[in-house]
């Protein structure tokens, strides 16, 4: 996949040659679409509707409240951690995973920020996707912190020994931009303060180390690259070294230490079941479960090395075809400094999205002007690409975009 794919023919050729062609198998993709939002919502595993089948029919409708031992329920949640983990540097026993990203940011924010006593400022991305940012603002409140926002490239400007918490996504959510994490973490704790990571954009989509880079929290989603389904439970990790000391604030039953014996005070569970909260929502968590099989036997490094290849195509493809539509490639060109996605600038961006969905190629629109077109290896083809980028080509040339049903509900909320 070294040579830049120019064309379909060259497109097919990747594809003969792909090491993850076996992966596209494993998922039930609707036909005659090229599904490029699993930046947003990841595709369907071709297993997960028999295991939810089997949740509901089996697990619930029979085996009823037995479930929780007989068919591992309480176990899930460290189960599913563990193997998450493993897709993003973890060791087992330092991801747990429940809730949504939005409880876990406050878990981990709340926590750090509680570890470093006596520092008064948590930094995070001003250009941070919506809820991260909410999130720090409320932890802010909560603890009486000042807030610093700041984009990661200009950290050391504010970094200083009043810093507790530093909260970045180690891939921007709009650009597709891909932070230097390793040389950020070190900053950081060169100034003495605690890094969390948002690897909503990554698990799944690219290696990480958190282990190695001695992080010390992260969370993600798993309804995106790791196609857990809408709503599915987000994860938290909390390294070995920092469970004792971490004072997370919601203490529901869950991770109490002796959970049934219903005692009237807390006490935190050992190790990384203390970031359990409540009952989690056992149905999602096991079509994520099953989701996570298609991971079985893929190299992730061979996801990656995809991953900038089908980058490349889109870069090249617009380089050469869509400048004089006025088309700009705003996803970083530098390998290290690129996530999973590509983004594209250009007038009438939310109706040319409008436009390639008619046609069948589903992407997603971020205002006011870009095209995210997310790059999943497992099921993407290489030929699927190519021709996204020639329906792009067309939709421009033809001005098809400027049919008025494209335009419509460009003032609604678009997701």
């Amino acid at each position: 996949m070294a040579d830049p794919v120019s064309s379909r023919a060259a497109a097919v050729a990747a594809d003969a040659a792909d090491p993850l062609a076996f992966a596209r198998a494993r998922f039930a993709l609707p036909p005659d679409v090229v599904y490029l939002d699993g930046n947003s919502l990841g595709a369907l595993p071709a297993n997960v509707p028999a295991a939810v089948a089997d949740a509901v029919e089996r697990q619930w409708g029979r085996d009823l409240i037995s479930s929780w031992n007989s068919n591992g329920w309480w176990q899930l949640p460290a189960h599913v951690g563990d193997r998450i983990g493993a897709l993003v540097g973890a060791a087992p026993g330092q991801v747990i995973c429940g809730d949504s990203t939005s409880v876990q940011l406050f878990q981990a924010l709340t926590a750090l920020a509680r570890i470093g006593t006596g520092r008064r400022t948590i930094i995070t991305d001003g250009a941070n996707f919506p809820t991260d940012q909410y999130l720090a603002e409320s932890v802010a409140r909560i603890l009486g912190l000042r807030l610093v926002r700041v984009a990661p490239p200009d950290l050391a400007g504010v970094l200083d020994a009043d810093t507790a918490v530093v909260s970045f996504s180690a891939v921007d959510y709009r650009t597709g931009e891909r932070w230097d994490a390793p040389a950020i973490t070190a900053a950081v704790h060169d100034a003495g303060a605690l890094m969390l990571w948002d690897l909503c954009h990554v698990a799944g989509a690219l290696p990480f180390d958190l282990d190695g880079l001695a992080a010390d929290a992260a969370v993600g989603c798993t309804y995106k690259y790791l196609n857990g389904g809408p709503g599915s439970p987000a994860w938290l990790y909390l390294p070995t070294r920092l469970q004792p000391s971490a004072d997370l604030p919601l203490t529901g039953w869950h991770g109490h230490a002796d959970p049934f014996a219903l005692e009237q005070q807390y006490v935190p569970a050992t190790g990384i079941a203390r970031g359990r909260i409540g009952t989690p929502a056992l149905l999602s968590m096991l079509a994520l479960d099953a989701a996570l099989d298609v991971w079985d036997g893929v190299d992730l490094a061979a996801v990656r090395a995809k991953s900038l290849a089908l980058s490349d195509l889109v870069i090249g493809y617009a380089d050469a075809n869509l400048a004089a539509f006025g088309v700009e490639v705003v996803t970083r060109r530098e390998h290290e400094r690129r996530g999973s996605q590509a983004a594209l600038r250009m007038p009438h961006a939310y109706e040319v999205t409008q436009a390639l969905v008619a046609r069948g190629v589903v992407g997603d629109f971020r205002a006011p002007d870009l095209l995210r077109l997310g790059l999943a290896p497992l099921y993407l083809s290489f030929a699927d690409v190519w021709t996204a980028m020639e329906t792009l080509r067309d939709v421009l040339a033809t001005e098809a975009y400027r049919d008025p049903a494209f335009a419509r509900g460009m003032d609604a909320t678009v997701t």
